[in-house]
């Protein structure tokens, strides 16, 4: 498994935000980390980039153990936060390169992977505009391009659409799905819009830190509603 969860758990004092999480994802899958605001998907992505450290339950990244191998385990992931890490006055491409530089890429090998992750996120024709100047689509499409420079086994992505408008949307989870059949990488995709999910992708429903389910969407919703099924099991008590 690329990326395994085992019976992980985080608390903020007295607030459960994870209890005993655990799922897995294969090579080339995308998995939908799905829950409402406040479910503990950011929380869970904290532990994965080792922001947050907890004692309680396993992180395994690409064969590597988080807690005894960190940097072995973090040089497999590229991650794409909630809100932008860009440098919004640097250039889409010295943004890159700064990147590939932290990563101990430089010259010809830094310039070719980056040549190739701006082709494939299709804004290679911005490589010399300020991220100040770029849409929102843009920009994200540059973060995406940018944690894939090092060619991390898995992409991490923490509602990457918000703030984006329908088309945009679209184009960014389109973009992604084909990276994980063309190349072979594991994404994780949190997110709380069932309408970013294909019904081959994999689904972890997270509500209050707990996994409510974990299967393909159309093994979730045989009927094809994904969003109904989301609403039932997380639905709030009367």
């Amino acid at each position: 498994m690329s990326l395994s969860l085992t019976d992980l758990s985080y608390a903020f004092g007295p607030r459960q935000a994870l209890d005993g999480v655990g799922f897995s994802v294969p090579e080339g899958r995308f998995c939908a980390l799905l829950g409402p605001n406040g479910a503990g998907k950011s929380t869970l992505f904290n532990l994965l980039t080792r922001l947050f450290t907890t004692r309680a339950g396993r992180i395994d990244i690409a064969g590597h153990d988080l807690a005894r191998n960190p940097r072995a385990a973090l040089a497999q992931i590229g991650v794409v936060f909630q809100q932008t890490t860009l440098d919004l006055d640097l250039t889409v491409l010295q943004n890159l390169r700064y990147h590939a530089a932290l990563h101990g890429l430089g010259g010809r090998e830094a310039a070719t992977r980056i040549d190739a992750a701006l082709d494939r996120l299709s804004v290679a024709d911005r490589a010399r505009d300020r991220v100040r100047d770029l849409n929102g689509g843009h920009r994200r499409r540059t973060e995406i391009a940018r944690a894939l420079v090092h060619r991390p086994a898995v992409l991490l992505l923490d509602e990457p659409t918000v703030g984006l408008d329908a088309a945009s949307r679209a184009a960014i989870t389109d973009h992604v799905h084909r990276l994980c059949a063309d190349t072979g990488l594991t994404v994780l995709w949190a997110t709380h819009l069932t309408d970013e999910i294909a019904p081959a992708d994999q689904v972890v429903i997270l509500h209050r830190g707990k996994v409510l389910a974990n299967g393909s969407a159309a093994e979730l919703a045989p009927d094809g509603d994904l969003r109904d099924r989301f609403l039932a099991l997380t639905a709030e008590p009367a």
